[in-house]
This record gives structure tokens, sequence and C-alpha cells, in this order.
């Protein structure tokens, strides 16, 4: 009776703690922050300055006493006292303070995730401030948030392309059945970017920045021969003679540079399709694959993806959003599907509170 009143009287927050960015779905209010997984702090005391939007800015413009820090690699926490700094700060920022208990916490985690990343999540967030953590693997909350009925018997596949990870999933009765997940750097959207610097590099001994590569991704970038192809003017630093350069970069040319990173999400594909239970594998001739996660925006990785394997795929709405659109979804019904989200991974079957 007192843990219902005290899910009345506090406020239930779903996080897409991403490598990328973080977005955070507040209960009865949607989708209300949405920013890069930045933190910018002081070299020397380690004092955090900014984070999110404001230290994205700094990146690759700061003077030698701050350091502008990603603290999330693979979809992992990769430095745990920034992370929980992060938490503490986007908590923070959507907390309502006329709620009497601090919130409870859904956050989404890769499928991978061992034992020691998951608690590494679970004390970050209790530290910054939760009151109670739940885990939700990411493919099945992106599942549910482009509306995937995860529920019924029959075989959905998702895959969810984001900064740090692509990750492909089979889904029936609420739990994953086979899954392939991608890491390392080079399985998202941050493996495209660093392989577009690469190639700038080889091409025209050109040195770019995370930002410009993103830029040249977003703008010109494909996994499929385009109908019209693009060009764009690149800015950077002649690695020959260290003085400013501009270059004039086609789509053909990043299309070419994403090869590796796009062949990869495609193999993962195929080997989960080929580890598949055969009665789900008919489900998937019918039901098709789905693409999630801001690495879906890639032009012409569906079409790609559907020659590959012979099934229609079909990119979610609004892709960028669908796993913190899964976590609100379970966080409006969280009393009656909390079964569903522990049974997503039998290593989260636990909820961890404040009190542990």
């Amino acid at each position: 009776m007192f843990d219902k009143i005290k899910n009345l009287l506090s406020q239930d927050i779903g996080i897409d703690l991403g490598t990328a960015n973080t977005l955070v779905f507040v209960r009865e209010h949607g989708i209300v922050l949405n920013e890069p997984s930045v933190v910018a702090v002081n070299a020397e005391t380690n004092k955090v300055l900014a984070v999110g939007a404001e230290a994205k800015r700094m990146l690759g413009r700061t003077p030698g006493n701050i350091k502008a820090i990603r603290p999330m690699r693979d979809g992992v926490i990769a430095d745990f006292e920034i992370t929980e700094e992060m938490i503490r700060y986007f908590i923070e920022k959507v907390r309502n303070r006329r709620k009497a208990f601090p919130p409870r916490v859904l956050i989404a985690v890769p499928s991978g995730i061992t034992e020691v990343e998951s608690r590494a999540v679970e004390e970050s967030t209790l530290r910054a401030g939760a009151r109670e953590i739940h885990l939700i693997e990411e493919p099945m909350a992106a599942a549910i948030g482009v509306g995937i009925p995860v529920q019924e018997p029959g075989g959905n596949m998702i895959v969810d392309i984001g900064g740090g990870t692509s990750e492909v999933a089979v889904i029936s009765l609420a739990g994953i059945v086979e899954s392939k997940s991608n890491k390392s750097g080079s399985g998202g959207g941050d493996g495209m970017d660093n392989a577009i610097i690469q190639y700038m590099k080889r091409a025209y001994s050109l040195l770019i920045g995370d930002r410009t590569a993103e830029q040249l991704k977003i703008q010109v970038g494909s996994a499929y021969k385009l109908e019209e192809e693009l060009s764009m003017e690149v800015k950077g630093r002649d690695l020959m003679g260290g003085l400013p350069k501009t270059v004039n970069v086609s789509s053909e040319e990043i299309r070419e540079a994403l090869m590796d990173p796009v062949s990869g999400i495609v193999d993962a594909v195929r080997v989960t399709l080929e580890r598949c239970p055969p009665e789900l594998s008919s489900d998937l001739v019918d039901r098709g694959i789905v693409l999630a996660g801001a690495g879906a925006l890639l032009r012409g990785l569906d079409r790609l993806i559907s020659e590959e394997t012979g099934l229609p795929v079909t990119v979610a709405d609004e892709p960028a959003d669908a796993v913190a659109k899964g976590t609100g979804h379970v966080l409006q019904e969280m009393d009656t599907l909390s079964k569903a989200v522990s049974s997503t991974s039998k290593r989260h079957q636990k909820k961890l509170t404040a009190k542990e």
C-alpha cells in the first residue's frame, strides 16, 4: 500500500542513455529532453563545467585546462563519475520538485550488457538521485516505441542503430529470442563518423573533426546508390602543410567510406536471421524488418538491407526517438508491465532501489 502511495507521489522517468545523445521521457509529458551525452570538465580540478548541448559546443575547441568528455562508449559507461554527474544533471533538469519522493527511473541498456556494466548504470543512477531503478534492453524498448506488438507469439525483427552500437533482435512473447550487437566503435553512428574521418585522411590528407564527419554523414551520406548524387564542401586542416584547406566531397565517396560499418550492420542482420527459429522466420516474411535509431536515417539503408535479405524493410517514424518512446510506453503502465520489463533479461529481473 505504501509503495503505491510513493508511486503516486513520485515522478516516473525513462532514460535512453545513449553514447551520442541522451533522451529523457517523463511520464504524462513525453520526451522533454534530448541532449548530447557530453560533459565538459576542468582538467585540473575535475569540476563539471557544462553538460549536454553546451558541452558539445566545446568539443575540439577547448583550452588546455578544459576537457570535453563523452563518458559513454559502445552504449555503456566508460567514466563512472562523469556519467553519474551527467545523469544527475539530466534528472534534476526534468524533475518536478512538487513531487514528495525521488523519481522511479527506467533506463534502456544494450542487450549485450554485462552484469558489471549493468550494475554501473544502476549505481550511477541511484547516486544521481533516483529512488528505484528498472532496466530494459534497448531493442525491446525500441520495438515497443515503434509500435511492434511485442507480447504476441509471432516473430518481429528490430534493428536499432544508435551512436555506439547497432543491435538486431528477434522478439516474441515479450522476450528477445535471438540478438546480435555490434560494438567496439564500429557498430553505430560513431563508427560511421570515424570511417568518414579516416577516408578524408586517406583520400585528401585532410583532418576533420567529429562534428564535420557527422555533418557529412547527414547531408550526403548513403548506403545505396542515389538517383541524384549529392556533394558538400568540407573544411579541415591539411595534414601535409598544416594549413586550413577546403575540398568538395561527393556522396559516392562518402558511400565508399561507409562501406565497412554499413556492411557490419547488414552482416548482423544476416547472422540473426540465420539463428532465428524457423517458426519465427516465416513470420518475418510477412512482417519484415523495422529500422530504428538515428542511424536508420542513413539514405538507402532500408533498401540495401531489403536487397540483401529478401525481406521487406521499413524505417520507423521518428526513429531516433524510438527507445525513449518505448521507455515512456512502459512507464505509462509500469505497474502492469513490470513483468514484461524484467523478462527482457534474466540479469535484470530484480529491481534496484535506493535502500539497497
